[in-house]
């Protein structure tokens, strides 16, 4: 049976209340059983809890709406007139092809340090996903570029192809099998390069990226990350804002630019509230946002 590639286009429950995956393959109509999607959540657990469990699942399968998958070809189901197929055979033949069979040369053809394609299959604003050959793994927006991303989603999206280095790979068995990967590495770092585009005490208008504990990250427009302990303007700035830079040093070790926000040029009128992602976490290495909180970003502060 051959591997076949299509896109994932829906998520739907059957009569009998089971979810499947539907792919479309050439005008054909796929589907796939959600415990042949190889979404592996741990033990399979019951009643209440399994019911959060297909909750966890489905938005999985949401986030991947638009990803290219791999699929084996099982059968026909006659009552839906559907082509049913299993992605985790065809994930199981890659794993073995690529990371346990041996090439020519006597070496594994996915190894630490190579750079190979890889799939993106869900994007959220701080982490993307991608499937290296039939293993899925999680890159953090830190390990995505050298100069910093505010949001993934700007960059990336589902169904891109993208460039990963291999940094480690952990293979006990086709069924047991990790890797961690990033993108930066496969570009040079330009960083300290950019640092000459900078000088001290010179103003420059850039786009805040993110803050964290007081710190706000800044992209400047002429490509260099700087980071300011403090700001001038009487309004709190956020993410997305266009904010005047004041560089008072440059720390060539780590590459940035360090100075003060003098003002804030223009706020991000797109979105009048920050949105706090009150219950993000990881499992089983997915990402997911529970709950988004409203918080004030226009509150006075106390005095």
């Amino acid at each position: 049976r051959r591997i076949l590639t299509g896109q994932l286009g829906g998520i739907e429950q059957l009569d009998n209340r089971k979810t499947v995956a539907v792919v479309d393959y050439k005008g054909f109509r796929i589907i796939i059983p959600i415990k042949e999607m190889m979404i592996n959540l741990g033990r399979s657990p019951s009643g209440q809890d399994y019911a959060d469990l297909m909750l966890r699942q489905n938005k999985i399968l949401g986030n991947m709406l638009g990803a290219d998958i791999d699929f084996v070809v099982r059968g026909i189901d006659s009552k839906t007139r559907s082509v049913v197929a299993s992605r985790r055979e065809a994930m199981m033949r890659k794993r073995q092809i690529f990371y346990f069979d041996l090439d020519a040369d006597g070496m594994y053809r996915v190894y630490e340090g190579r750079i190979v394609q890889a799939r993106v299959i869900a994007v959220a604003e701080k982490v993307i996903r991608v499937e290296v050959f039939g293993v899925e793994c999680s890159i953090l927006a830190r390990d995505l570029a050298w100069d910093w991303i505010g949001d993934a989603h700007e960059r990336f999206a589902v169904g891109d192809e993208v460039l990963v280095r291999i940094l480690s790979v952990r293979r006990e068995s086709p069924e047991d099998l990790s890797i961690r990967a990033d993108i930066k590495s496969t570009s040079e770092n330009t960083d300290r390069d950019n640092l000459q585009k900078c000088r001290i005490q010179g103003k420059y208008a850039g786009r805040v990226t993110d803050v964290h504990k007081g710190i706000v990250y800044v992209r400047l427009s002429n490509g260099v990350n700087a980071v300011a302990h403090s700001c001038y303007d009487r309004r709190t700035p956020g993410k997305k804002d266009d904010v005047s830079f004041a560089v008072t040093r440059l720390d060539m070790e780590r590459g940035v630019a360090v100075g003060i926000i003098t003002r804030i040029i223009r706020q991000n009128l797109n979105v009048k509230v920050a949105w706090e992602v009150s219950n993000t976490y990881f499992s089983g290495d997915y990402f997911f946002d529970l709950q988004l909180t409203y918080i004030d970003r226009y509150k006075a502060p106390s005095t």
